[in-house]
């Protein structure tokens, strides 16, 4: 059974940088769009950014230009570079999976994903 394996996380101060990992035990990267998402406490999963299986990515507007996706397909594992982390940040990260090969749409919607990992929470203090 393909699972999603997530590691990285942690508590930093404002302003500073953590990555996050989210590593498949299948190739499953290479033909399926891969997305991030936020939780708290009481609140639905949040769109923080996807890969679509093509290669493009999208971000939430509250993230553009602090955080960065990348693939690294020979270790089938897609990653999160947050920077200038802000107190607002502060959340379980999950990455998840769209089962369909090539389905690239509703890349924000988190019910549109099949496949999740476990979740890492990232704390940030100001």
């Amino acid at each position: 059974q393909v699972q999603l394996i997530q590691s990285g996380g942690g508590s930093v101060q404002a302003g500073g940088s953590l990555k996050l990992s989210c590593a498949a035990s299948g190739r499953l990267f290479s033909r399926n769009t891969v997305g991030w998402f936020q939780q708290t406490p009481g609140k639905d999963r949040e769109f923080v950014g996807a890969r679509r299986w093509m290669g493009i990515i999208d971000y939430d507007d509250s993230v553009k230009d602090r955080f960065t996706i990348t693939t690294d397909y020979t270790q089938d594992t897609v990653f999160l570079q947050m920077s200038s982390l802000k107190p607002e940040d502060t959340a379980v990260y999950f990455c998840a999976v769209k089962a369909t090969e090539y389905d690239s749409t509703t890349t924000n919607l988190a019910s549109s994903y099949d496949l999740w990992g476990q979740g890492t929470q990232v704390t940030v203090s100001s």
